[in-house]
């Protein structure tokens, strides 16, 4: 059965200053497909599904829907030709519903002098009529929620179609990622979008959350819907894409049906050369206890229990991954061990592998915590909002953890330097010399200079909470494996990850956080996906923390 073109790209181009984000990119998106675009970080992925989206407008080439060329100047216009886009930092009001969030910004057509009109064609009775317009103008001011219960069902009825799982009265704020996700999901939907584009859609989603939301997306293809995926787990793009699209560098290398490649021809596509996908994890040697968390609580300013009573041991020489669905505390739990975050109660004690045991880092402060060589190395949604300065150059950041070393008065340049220059060329960091400020780099680069940093500072416990999050695979796979060398080296390694497969793939144990609890403690090695999945989103916290062998 020949296919038909829902949307065009011929040679699509875009140039910010002296870098071609896209270069002629050329492609075809089929209705009733689901295409996965893949790419190393800053192959201008997400910059030509912005183009598609209103978001930029092109500087060169055209796009065609229906076999005509359309502009594509704003999101509105993009809305216009049946185009919507979920972005992976969503755009919600906390404090609204659902239903609120969905009809956000569409207007009220209510005119009294229409309905009037309406109202003397169908009255003759001059009392009814009379009575009528009298509460014309009540009715407009209670149209929108007149508006809301209107929509609501045809919300509903959306949500039924697909089979999306969602209380459209329910706060915000109130809602799991994945609920989240489901109304953004929606809201294009109702704005009439027949292409979709889903940037990172199961970046924090449980095994069990990204099954779902692969029913929908199929239930969504065989009605004739369009779907666009950036993602970076190849694992996925085999089981839920009919096509996969290759940029490298801002071209479009090639598109291949999924069903005739593999993970590691995809690969290489992206690269451009053959890489190794195998993660190494070797068995720890010597492990001893360099980390004791003992009934660790954490309070947030709402009263609200962020971290309730967890315990565990991080071992020297392995590397301890902590899962959980995002919010479940993982963020609190290092900053406290690292002095960042004020605790309640417990207790966190560190065995200097060259002399002191059992030292209380409650005591410390977070620069004298730092000192014995506990290191965080944390990459939030902001890249530049904790530990790098934007506005510096690569040394100077680079120094921000070295210059209370150097010379009083005198700052020693060199040694910063030498990291920059190290981090750059082992990290692969795309930028145009080590004297060009981070905010000027894309978000990948930013990330790699953050944890090249922190692990060049040879620690003895290294935490790193998402060091690969939004990094493609040749990157992430250079990451794991600064990891293992440091857990080679005897360091005592907490890795915070969003991806099950690699922490089954990476780590020796995982701790499974569920709304700040230990809900297990697992061997990585033995347990599977499934398991850690559902232990992510188990629910009874009486239970004691269990320990699965």
């Amino acid at each position: 059965m020949e296919k038909t073109v829902a949307i065009r790209l011929e040679e699509l181009t875009k140039v910010f200053g002296s870098v071609v984000a896209n270069n002629k990119v050329s492609l075809d998106i089929y209705k009733g497909e689901i295409l996965s675009i893949l790419g190393e970080n800053g192959c201008g992925k997400t910059t030509l599904m912005n183009m598609i989206a209103g978001i930029y407008y092109p500087d060169g080439g055209k796009i065609l829907i229906n076999n005509e060329e359309v502009l594509i100047k704003s999101p509105r216009d993009a809305y216009d030709y049946n185009i919507g886009m979920v972005h992976q930092n969503f755009k919600l009001v906390d404090i609204f519903t659902a239903i609120d969030n969905i009809i956000l910004g569409e207007e009220i057509h209510y005119s009294i002098k229409e309905e009037n009109k309406k109202l003397k064609k169908q009255y003759q009775s001059c009392l009814l009529l009379w009575l009528k317009q009298l509460a014309l103008p009540f009715k407009k001011l209670f149209a929108k929620t007149w508006l809301k219960k209107d929509r609501g069902a045809k919300i509903q009825e959306i949500a039924n179609k697909y089979g999306f799982e969602v209380d459209l009265n329910k706060k915000i704020y109130e809602m799991s990622v994945s609920e989240k996700q489901t109304v953004e999901i929606i809201k294009v939907l109702y704005r009439g979008a027949n292409i979709l584009i889903l940037d990172e859609p199961t970046a924090v989603l449980t095994p069990q959350e990204i099954k779902k939301l692969f029913n929908v997306l199929r239930k969504m293809k065989e009605d004739g819907k369009s779907i666009i995926i950036i993602t970076h787990k190849l694992n996925e793009v085999m089981e839920i894409s009919d096509r996969v699209a290759v940029l490298r560098k801002g071209e479009h290398i090639g598109t291949v049906e999924t069903k005739d490649t593999n993970e590691k021809a995809l690969t290489e596509m992206m690269v451009g050369e053959k890489i190794d996908l195998n993660i190494n994890r070797p068995e720890p040697v010597n492990s001893v206890d360099r980390l004791v968390v003992k009934d660790l609580t954490v309070i947030n300013h709402d009263g609200i229990k962020v971290v309730n009573n967890v315990s565990f041991e991080a071992k020297s020489g392995e590397i301890l991954g902590i899962a959980g669905i995002a919010g479940s505390g993982q963020k609190e739990l290092l900053e406290a061990i690292a002095g960042l975050q004020k605790i309640n109660k417990g207790d966190i004690l560190y065995n200097d592998p060259n002399g002191e045991k059992h030292i209380d880092l409650r005591s410390k402060t977070p620069s004298q915590i730092r000192d014995l060589g506990v290191r965080l190395s944390f990459v939030p949604e902001d890249r530049l909002g904790m530990g790098l300065v934007g506005n510096m150059d690569i040394v100077d950041n680079m120094m921000l953890r070295s210059y209370k070393k150097g010379v009083p008065i005198i700052l020693d340049r060199n040694r910063p330097k030498k990291l920059a220059n190290s981090v750059v060329n082992e990290l692969k960091v795309s930028t145009p010399s080590i004297k060009t400020a981070v905010r000027k780099l894309s978000g990948g680069n930013v990330q790699k200079v953050l944890v090249g940093r922190e692990i060049a500072a040879a620690p003895t416990v290294l935490m790193a909470a998402y060091p690969v999050r939004g990094l493609d695979i040749n990157s992430s796979y250079t990451i794991y494996n600064l990891l293992t060398d440091q857990k080679q080296k005897g360091v005592s390694v907490i890795f915070v990850g969003e991806d099950l497969d690699v922490l089954l793939a990476l780590c020796d144990r995982i701790v499974v956080l569920c709304a700040g609890k230990v809900t297990g403690i697992v061997d990585a090695r033995t347990i599977t996906k499934d398991q850690v999945g559902l232990l992510m989103t188990k629910t009874n916290h009486e239970e004691e923390s269990e320990e699965v062998k």
